[in-house]
């Protein structure tokens, strides 16, 4: 095959190439900006604009070696076959070590290069830093595939078919999952180098803030939905009847989320009140590092994970560069402390200034305890030789405690006043939240009788019900105002305010997540079942009643199906056909076809274990509420699309300097 070994070749002598030009704008860039040398800033960014050529020169060829199966390249030959589906053959490229890597610096250089075109003239004293520093992270990454993990690495011959995609990854859900969250961990570089370029270049005013505004929110958003998407996959694959288990993996996903949600949290206080500066810079670098910190953890084998599928020797590699990107952020941000200094303290423990600052604590000691967790096993490795597993019951009581003081100040924060909370405000603000709560307390108090989820579900209704609160207030002013419909002014109200209430709205689509855990962690029921063709079982309202084995064989599977009749309070209700698909090539693993009926209330989860002599074997779990969780992220990602829409900001109306008047806005005052 000529043409695919002319391309791969080209693609190979790209990858190679990129680094000189990363290597070129870190030097010239800075030195043009010392030197006052336009010209030479200018090149660093044509530089950066050909990193980018060169990574979509050898991602292209890539993709062509996966889509004309040419098994002369080791990494085609390890995540294909022939029977492998075009859509598992086009995700290949990310599932493994060197194909993420490519996929990483390439979006990474994509990004870098929008952001700079973006801002290239309202932030072009910071460009040459923000394209050192971008570039630094693309050389790093372009070093790995280099000299350890080669995309393009040749085999002396020809193998006749791949290896193929590990089963587990042929699914919808990692279609999707793993490209969002290596896209959320390269956006964090965004914002991550306009910081460090404010640092480093000494012009440390918020107009670096507003310039990665939308760039924070777009990699928090990824992020969000690379986070259901994986929770949705391990529900719908994993077969043991849970979306989150704690996985060191799944941690690490989560560690990063926690810090940009916090570093959101601390800008707004940062620009409207010139406040928490270093808390600011200390998140948006400490999000950063533990992006490369997961990517790192998944990607480098070292510690054993059913979301791993990817083993080599970058570990080291990655650890270096995490330890050398933390240690040189801190000493720029220590170096500048001097300048970072607020003149304004906080006037009352009682504000929402305090608010925002207890929120970054939670957020960063969730970020320590999870970290600890994750951690365990290789420290326990190097202590006793033995890696020993951190399991959800550490989490459920370290992390559980903290999630449920974060809920409580999400609803207490939006109530609370900027500078002092006096009693008149208190009375008026706080009244129908704290009622809403003391009342879900007295009724589940009264039904279920068990601390923990009537205390999970109080507060939780209290900060629903601080947003609801929020929502009506601003409607009815809109309404006194202006005469509109509740439905009019709603719209108008979220169009004129989208920063206020996107984040409510994400703050709403927690509340939705939050009850969907409750529920489901508190209150599912599982049972397994061995049944013969015409027996039946009863679990909770449900009864099972199995009929039959089927089996169905295609070109690349074989579909094995257990055909059940469900029903519910003793009426007909589904049939379900929980089953496993065994892959060619794969026969060693076969994955769970699992049967989920899903209701608001609660889900029928069934999973086919095994079979023998006609005998069938099933798992079976009611998980109430599940379906909330995937509502609430729909709402979540909305409120964040809404957040990250530019707002219209009014003109200024001129008016004469005589008149000693101040110019007014377009159209009015607004709420």
């Amino acid at each position: 095959m000529p043409a695919t070994f002319d391309l791969v070749n080209v693609g190979a002598g790209a990858l190679r190439l990129a680094p000189i030009f990363a290597l070129y704008a870190i030097v010239v860039g800075p030195l043009g900006d010392r030197l006052h040398r336009p010209a030479w800033i200018l090149s660093a960014r044509n530089a950066l604009y050909a990193v980018c050529g060169l990574l979509l020169v050898a991602s292209g060829a890539l993709l062509y070696a996966f889509l004309t199966k040419d098994y002369s390249v080791f990494y085609v030959f390890q995540n294909t076959r022939e029977s492998q589906s075009l859509l598992y053959t086009w995700t290949a490229f990310w599932g493994g070590n060197a194909g993420s890597l490519l996929f990483w610096a390439t979006g990474l250089s994509i990004f870098a290069s929008i952001a700079v075109t973006t801002n290239w003239r309202s932030q072009y004293r910071l460009m040459p830093y923000v394209i050192a520093v971008l570039m630094a992270i693309a050389l790093f990454f372009l070093f790995l595939m280099v000299f350890v993990s080669d995309p393009f690495q040749r085999l002396d011959f020809v193998p006749p078919d791949g290896r193929g995609l590990n089963p587990l990854l042929q699914d919808p859900g990692m279609a999707i999952h793993p490209p969002l969250l290596l896209s959320g961990y390269m956006s964090m570089s965004i914002p991550y180098a306009f910081a460090m370029a404010a640092l480093l270049s000494g012009r440390l005013d918020a107009s670096w803030i507003r310039a990665t505004r939308r760039w924070t929110l777009t990699a928090w958003g990824v992020l969000s939905l690379g986070l259901l998407f994986g929770a949705w996959w391990a529900y719908r694959v994993l077969g043991w009847g849970g979306y989150w288990g704690w996985d060191p993996v799944e941690n690490v996903a989560l560690i990063p989320w926690l810090a940009a949600s916090a570093y959101i949290h601390s800008v707004i206080i940062t620009e409207k009140r010139q406040m928490l500066k270093v808390w600011t810079m200390l998140l948006v670098i400490l999000a950063f590092v533990l992006s490369i910190f997961g990517t790192f953890i998944v990607r480098s084998g070292v510690i054993t994970s059913v979301h791993s599928f990817a083993q080599s020797a970058i570990g080291p590699w990655f650890f270096s560069f995490l330890g050398l990107s933390l240690i040189l952020s801190l000493i720029a941000l220590f170096y500048r402390l001097p300048q970072l200094g607020s003149r304004r303290r906080l006037d009352s423990m009682l504000s929402r200034e305090s608010g925002f600052l207890f929120n970054n604590l939670l957020f960063l000691s969730l970020v320590f305890a999870t970290i600890v967790g994750v951690l365990f096993p290789m420290i326990s490795e190097l202590l006793s030789g033995v890696q020993i597993t951190v399991g959800p019951p550490f989490y459920n009581k370290v992390d559980g405690p903290l999630l449920l003081a974060l809920m409580a100040l999400m609803g207490v924060g939006p109530l609370l006043p900027w500078r002092r909370l006096t009693w008149s405000q208190f009375q008026r603000r706080f009244r129908w939240p704290l009622a809403v709560l003391l009342i879900v307390w007295l009724i589940l108090g009264a039904i279920l009788r068990d601390f923990w989820p009537v205390l999970a579900f109080g507060i939780t209704a209290f900060t629903g019900a601080t947003i609801i609160q929020e929502f009506a207030q601003g409607i009815r002013a809109r309404r006194t105002l202006a005469k509109e419909s509740w439905w009019l002014a709603g719209l108008r109200l979220i169009g004129r305010a989208r920063g206020r209430y996107g984040g409510y709205l994400v703050h709403a689509g927690v509340v939705f997540i939050a009850f969907g855990i409750i529920g489901s962690q508190f209150y599912n029921q599982e049972r397994g079942l061995n049944l013969s063709p015409g027996e039946s079982a009863t679990v909770g309202r449900y009864t099972l009643v199995y009929r039959e084995l089927t089996q169905r064989q295609t070109s690349h599977e074989t579909v094995i199906s257990a055909q059940v009749d469900v029903l519910r309070d003793g009426k007909p209700w589904r049939t379900i056909q929980p089953g496993k698909r065994i892959l060619v090539g794969f026969e060693q693993q076969p994955v769970s076809n699992i049967a989920i009926e899903s209701t608001l209330a609660e889900d029928l989860y069934v999973v086919l274990t095994g079979w023998e002599e006609g005998t069938a074997s099933f798992f079976v779990f009611i998980n109430p509420m599940v379906l909330w969780i995937w509502l609430g992220g729909l709402v979540l990602i909305l409120g964040g699309l809404i957040a990250w829409w530019p707002e219209r900001h009014p003109q200024a109306v001129p008016v004469p300097v005589e008149s000693g008047a101040q110019p007014l806005s377009r159209g009015g005052a607004h709420v």
